[in-house]
C-alpha cells in the first residue's frame, strides 16, 4: 500500500523539483541582466541592479499573501497561478527587448517585479509540498535538498549561458538574451500542462482557527525575529557575492584581450556549481551535524574567504577551467580574489536550511505563519546587492563593497552562536 502511494507521488515530486529549478533559472537571470541594462541604457551600477531589486522586493509584497493563498486554495491551484504569473513576467521582460529608451528600461523592471511574484509563490508551494510528499522528517528534508541541488544546477546553467549569448558586454542588449527568456516561458507553459494533469495531494486537514485569537505569534519569539534578520541577510549574501564578482571580472578584473564576458560568466557559474556541491554534502552530513554547528562553520569559513578576497592582491592569479567564448573551453588565469569568492558557494549552499531550522525550532503551531514571514524577508536578495553596487559607484572599487558581505557573515555567526537560542519557552505553542 505504501509502495503504491509512493509511486503515485513520483510525478508530483518530479514537478516540484522542476519548479525548484525554475526558481533559480529566472532569479539568477536577473543578475547578469544587470550588466546588460547598465550598458544598453548607460546607467550606474546600482541602477543596473534594479532588476534584481525588483525581483526580490516582490517577495516582501507577496510573501504573506502567497501563504494565505496556499492555505485557501491548496497546492495545485497556487502552483498553476504561480507558473502563469511567471510566464507573464518573463513575457513582459521579453517585450522590453523590442522597445527603446527609458520605456524599455521601465517595462523590463515591471516584468522583473511580476516574475518575482511568481518566484515567491513557487517557493511557498514547493518547499512544504516536497516535505509533505516525502512524508516529513528526514525523507521530506532529503527531497527538499534534492530540489535545492537541481535549483543550484539551473542557477549555474543560466549564468553560463548568459555569458555565451552576450559575448561583448559593452554592446549588450536585452534582445541578445531572448533565447533564455523563450526557454523560461516554454518551461512555464510545459509546467502548467503537467501540473494540470498531475494529481497533487492536498492537505485535507483544514486549520480551524480559534475564535479567541492568541496574543502570541512568531514575532513573539526572539530567536525567530533574529532568524528573520538572518534570512534577509543570507539571501543578500548569496546573491551579492556572484553579482558583484561578475561585474568586476567583466569590467577590468580579468587581464585578457578577449573573451572576458564568457570567462566572467563561467567563473560566476562555478560559484553556483559549488553551491550544488555544498548542498549534496549537506544532504550527506545533515543527519550527523547540527544546524547550529553547520551554520557556525560556514559563517567563519565565509568570513575568512571574503576577508582574503578583499585584502589579497589581484595581481596574484590562479588557473581555473573556463569557457573562453569563440576559443572554447580551457584554463585561464583569474585573480585569486575571484577564486576565493567562488569558494564561498560552498558556504552559502547550506545556510538557508540551517537558519530556517534554528529559527522555527520550538514554534509549534506558529510555524506555518512564520514560513510566510520568511518568504517576505527574501527581499534582502534585492536590497543588499543594491547597496554593494552603490558602494562600487562611490568608491570605484568592486572589492571594497565586500565589506557588506563580511559584516553580514559576522551577523550570521552571531545568530548561530547566540541569537538562535530559544529564550521564550514559556509561550504555549500547542
Amino acid at each position: 500500500m505504501n509502495q503504491k502511494k509512493q509511486n503515485s507521488s513520483v510525478p508530483a515530486i518530479i514537478v516540484c523539483i522542476l519548479l525548484f529549478g525554475m526558481i533559480s533559472f529566472v532569479t539568477n537571470l536577473a543578475s547578469p541582466m544587470g550588466d546588460v541594462l547598465k550598458n544598453q541604457f548607460s546607467v550606474a551600477n546600482w541602477m543596473g541592479t534594479l532588476g534584481v531589486f525588483a525581483n526580490f522586493i516582490a517577495y516582501a509584497c507577496m510573501g504573506i499573501p502567497a501563504g494565505n493563498m496556499l492555505q485557501k486554495y491548496g497546492y495545485k491551484k497556487t502552483a498553476l497561478a504561480a507558473v502563469t504569473v511567471g510566464f507573464v513576467g518573463v513575457g513582459i521582460q521579453t517585450i522590453a527587448g523590442l522597445l527603446e529608451g527609458n520605456l524599455a528600461f521601465g517595462i523590463y523592471l515591471l516584468g522583473a517585479f511580476i516574475a518575482g511574484f511568481s518566484m515567491c509563490m513557487l517557493n511557498i508551494v514547493v518547499n512544504p509540498m516536497l516535505n509533505r510528499l516525502g512524508g516529513g522528517g528526514n525523507k521530506g528534508n532529503q527531497l527538499i535538498q534534492i530540489g535545492g541541488s537541481f535549483n543550484s544546477l539551473m542557477g549555474t546553467t543560466v549564468i553560463f549561458l548568459t555569458g555565451v549569448f552576450v559575448p561583448n558586454i559593452l554592446e549588450a542588449k536585452i534582445s541578445q538574451v531572448f533565447p533564455l527568456m523563450f526557454i523560461a516561458m516554454a518551461i512555464f507553459a510545459l509546467a502548467f500542462v503537467v501540473i494540470s494533469l498531475t494529481k497533487i495531494p492536498e492537505n485535507e486537514a483544514q486549520v480551524v482557527e480559534s475564535k479567541e485569537k492568541s496574543k502570541y505569534g512568531p514575532l513573539s519569539f526572539r530567536h525567530f525575529v533574529l532568524g528573520g534578520v538572518a534570512i534577509f541577510i543570507y539571501i543578500g549574501v548569496e546573491v551579492g557575492i556572484p553579482n558583484v564578482l561578475q561585474k568586476w571580472l567583466q569590467n577590468g578584473g580579468l587581464n585578457v584581450e578577449s573573451g572576458a564576458e564568457a570567462i566572467a560568466g563561467t567563473v560566476t557559474a562555478t560559484y553556483w556549481l559549488l553551491m550544488l556541491v555544498g548542498r549534496l554534502v549537506g544532504v550527506a552530513v545533515g543527519s550527523k551535524v547540527s544546524a547550529k554547528a553547520m551554520l557556525t562553520f560556514v559563517s567563519v569559513l565565509g568570513m575568512v574567504l571574503v576577508g582574503g578576497a578583499m585584502f589579497l592582491s589581484p595581481e596574484t592569479t590562479v588557473n581555473l577551467p573556463v569557457f573562453k567564448g569563440t576559443a572554447g573551453f580551457g584554463m585561464a588565469l583569474v585573480p585569486i580574489n575571484a577564486a576565493l569568492l567562488v569558494l564561498c558557494g560552498l558556504c552559502t549552499s547550506v545556510m538557508w536550511g540551517g537558519i530556517f531550522n534554528l529559527a522555527v525550532e520550538g514554534l509549534g503551531k506558529y510555524t506555518e505563519k512564520a514560513s510566510g514571514i520568511f518568504m517576505a524577508l527574501v527581499c534582502g536578495g534585492g536590497i543588499l546587492p543594491l547597496l554593494q553596487n552603490a558602494i562600487v559607484d562611490v568608491t570605484g572599487n568592486y572589492l571594497v563593497s565586500y565589506w557588506v558581505i563580511f559584516v553580514c557573515l559576522a551577523y550570521l555567526l552571531f545568530y548561530a552562536l547566540v541569537g538562535s537560542k530559544n529564550v521564550n519557552k514559556n509561550i504555549p505553542t500547542e
